[in-house]
């Protein structure tokens, strides 16, 4: 497998996590409180958001909901 068939890159992670972030702060939530509303764990959300996750379509789903957008709205550019 070639580098650039690899997917979700590093850069990839880190855009996803930055708009989860984004908008978990617009709407005044903890990462706490939205890991709960997500069924996540705190600590995996924290890394989600720092890109460390490669985050599964079941909690991404998961947080989309939490967050009351689609799904689609997480991978949306700003």
């Amino acid at each position: 497998m070639t580098d650039e068939r690899r997917q979700p890159t590093d850069a990839q992670r880190r855009v996803f996590g930055q708009r989860v972030r984004a908008m978990r702060e617009a709407r005044g939530l903890s990462q706490e409180k939205l890991a709960e509303l997500a069924g996540v764990h705190r600590t995996y959300l924290s890394s989600l958001e720092r890109g460390g996750r490669n985050v599964g379509l079941d909690n991404i789903n998961a947080i989309a909901a939490a967050l009351g957008v689609p799904t689609a709205a997480l991978f949306e550019e700003v």
